[in-house]
C-alpha cells in the first residue's frame, strides 16, 4: 500500500462488460461469473467470502442505488488435481435488477478485505470516469484484471478524489487542513461560500492569479475542496455528539442541510474562483444578469448592458456556463442567452462520455475544462476540449475589439 495512491484504498480491481447472457445472470438467482487464473492474485486461491457493499450508478439519477450483500469466489475443481476453475458468486441486491447488457462492472478489494461492486450504466459518463480512474480499458470480452495500483495514473488528484468520494470513499490527505486557524476564524461554523473561497486562496502563497489560469483553478478548487471537507467533517462530529434526543424531523432536517451545502457549494465556489482570475486580468463581465426569460447565465462578457444592445457586435458576446460537474444538467445552458449561438461551458467533471461531448458538439455548446483535466478524455475529445487559457485569451481578444 503506496500512501497518496489508489492502492491505500484498493488491494486490486477487475473489471468486464457484462454480455446479454450475463446481464441476465445479474439479474436472476444465479449471480456467478467465470473468474480467471490472473483474477487469483488479488482474491487467492482458497474458498472466500467477502462482505460487499453494491452500487448502481448511471448519469440521470444524482442518488446511486446502494445495498449489502456478500460475494463468494471459490474454485468449481477444488478437488480436481489439474485443472482450475475459478468462479465469484455474488448475493441478489438491489443493484442486481438494475444491470442491462453493456452496463461496466467494477469489482474491487479494500484494505480491510471487504468488497465493492459497481455496476456502471452503459455508455455513460460515469462509466469513463471509472474506467478512466482504474486504468482500465474493456477491449475483450473477458476480466481485466489490475494490482499493485501504483503508477503515476493511480496518483489520488483532484479528479480521482471527486471519484472516490462518489463511491462512498474518504479520501486522507497529509496537507495542512488548517482546522484550529478555519475554527478560530469562523467562530466554529461554516462562513459563506464567497469568503471561505477568499480564505482557501489565501492558504496557497505559492499561487499567483496571473500564473497559469489552469493550474491556478484546479490548485484553488483542490485546496478548497480539502478545507471544506476537513471543516464540514469536524462540525458534523461535533454536531452528533450532542444527540438529537429522538427528534426525528431535526435529525432529518440537519441530514438535508449537509446534502443542500454540498450540492450548491461546490458551484458558487467554482465560480469565485473564476471571478478571480477574471479581476486579475481586467477582463469585463457580468455575473448571472438576466437575459432572456429571465434566465441568468453565470457569465456574460464583455456584460450585460452590450449584451441588449441592439446595436452592439454580437460577434464580440461571449457566454460562459459554469457547473462543476455536468450530467444532463448541460442542457440548461442552452437557452441562457439566446442571442449568442456558440455559447461555452466550464466543468471540472473528468472523463465525460464522448456521446455526451458529441451532443454538446451538435448544440454548439464548447467544454472548456482545465488543461489538467484532459488527460482523461479520449484524444479524440481532446482534439476539441478548450482549456481555461484558451477561453480567457479569447474573451480578451473580443474585448480589445470592443475598445
Amino acid at each position: 500500500m503506496k500512501k497518496g495512491y489508489l492502492s491505500q484504498y484498493f488491494k486490486g480491481v477487475v473489471v468486464k462488460i457484462l454480455s446479454a447472457v450475463e446481464a441476465d445472470a445479474v439479474r436472476s438467482n444465479q449471480h456467478e461469473f467465470n473468474g480467471t487464473v490472473q483474477m487469483k492474485g488479488i482474491f487467492g486461491t482458497e474458498r472466500r467470502r467477502f462482505a460487499a457493499k453494491f452500487i448502481y450508478l448511471c448519469d440521470n439519477d444524482d442518488v446511486p442505488v446502494v445495498d449489502e450483500g456478500f460475494l463468494t469466489w471459490y474454485d468449481a475443481r477444488e478437488n480436481h488435481p489439474k485443472r482450475k476453475e475459478y468462479r465469484m458468486y455474488f448475493s441478489t441486491t438491489a443493484v442486481s435488477v438494475c444491470a442491462s447488457a453493456g452496463d461496466s462492472l467494477f469489482i474491487g478489494l479494500r484494505p480491510d478485505d471487504s468488497i465493492l461492486i459497481v455496476i456502471a450504466e452503459s455508455g455513460s459518463t460515469i462509466s469513463s470516469q471509472l474506467s478512466w480512474l482504474f486504468g482500465v480499458e474493456n477491449t475483450h470480452p473477458g476480466f481485466s484484471v489490475r494490482e499493485e495500483l501504483e503508477s503515476e495514473q493511480d496518483r489520488i488528484a483532484f479528479a480521482s478524489r471527486f471519484l472516490l468520494e462518489q463511491l462512498g470513499i474518504d479520501v486522507e490527505t497529509d496537507e495542512n487542513t488548517f482546522l484550529e486557524e478555519m475554527l478560530q476564524k469562523f467562530n466554529g461554523q461554516f462562513p459563506k461560500t464567497k469568503e471561505f473561497s477568499e480564505y482557501a486562496r489565501s492558504t496557497l502563497t505559492d499561487f499567483n492569479a496571473l500564473d497559469n489560469p489552469d493550474d491556478v483553478l484546479l490548485g484553488w478548487m483542490e485546496r478548497e475542496e480539502i478545507l471544506f471537507r476537513t471543516l464540514e467533517k469536524y462540525l458534523i462530529a461535533e454536531r452528533l455528539s450532542k444527540g438529537f434526543d429522538s427528534d426525528v424531523d431535526g435529525f432529518l432536517s440537519f441530514s438535508l442541510s449537509i446534502q443542500n451545502r454540498r450540492k450548491s457549494r461546490v458551484g458558487q465556489a467554482l465560480e469565485n474562483h473564476i471571478e478571480r482570475l477574471l479581476i486579475a486580468r481586467n477582463i469585463r463581465y457580468d455575473r448571472t444578469k438576466i437575459t432572456e426569460n429571465k434566465s441568468k447565465p453565470d457569465f456574460i462578457f464583455p456584460g450585460i448592458v452590450e449584451y441588449h444592445n441592439p446595436s452592439f457586435n454580437v460577434a464580440t458576446l461571449t457566454m460562459l456556463g459554469v457547473k462543476s460537474t455536468c450530467k444532463d444538467r448541460w442542457r440548461q445552458v442552452l437557452s441562457e442567452a439566446e442571442k449568442i449561438a456558440h455559447k461555452h461551458l466550464l466543468t471540472l467533471e473528468a472523463a465525460i462520455s464522448e456521446n455526451q461531448t458529441q451532443e454538446m458538439i451538435n448544440h454548439q455548446l464548447q467544454l472548456v475544462v482545465p488543461f489538467g483535466l484532459h488527460e482523461t478524455y479520449s484524444v479524440k475529445q481532446r482534439r476539441w476540449l478548450m482549456n481555461v487559457g484558451s477561453f480567457i485569451n479569447l474573451v480578451l481578444e473580443r474585448q480589445k475589439q470592443c475598445n
